[in-house]
């Protein structure tokens, strides 16, 4: 692969306790356990962080693939919900994607989705490592 862009991020402090940075300094933040895994919730956390990432980039991508092909995607949405578990003897994430395009049909919206779910880099990270669904909502 070629680089096109790399950031650098820097964690301090206790983990998902801790701190995270950006070393250019555009993102600073305090972490924090959430509440349902024994913490204080006061804080962001990294699947949080993921889950804006995700949702982002994968929004992006639906937008490439919609210019590509001239498709009306006008206020679309992406959401990701990304969970956390217990797998074997450590854990696991889990992400669900929301899309909704509310100027199509249901069968022109998932075949977009679909085809975002191949180029975004997010889906490419992830493929075959961990569980990833894609569903077209038209609310």
């Amino acid at each position: 692969m070629e680089a096109l862009y790399t950031t650098e991020a820097l964690a301090t402090g206790e983990g998902r306790n801790g701190h995270v940075r950006t070393v250019d300094g555009a993102f600073d933040a305090d972490l924090a356990i959430p509440v349902e895994m024994g913490g204080s919730g006061k804080g962001l956390n990294p699947e949080q962080l993921f889950a804006s990432g995700y949702a982002a980039c994968f929004h992006s991508a639906l937008q490439m693939v919609a210019r590509m092909q001239k498709k009306n995607i006008e206020g679309s949405s992406v959401g990701a919900k990304v969970s956390i578990g217990k797998q074997g003897e450590g854990f696991g994430l889990a992400v669900e994607l929301e899309v909704v395009i509310p100027e199509l049909p249901q069968d022109e919206a998932q075949a977009l989705a679909d085809a975002a779910h191949q180029v975004c880099p997010y889906s490419n990270a992830t493929r075959g490592n961990i569980p990833v669904t894609v569903t077209v909502s038209d609310d």
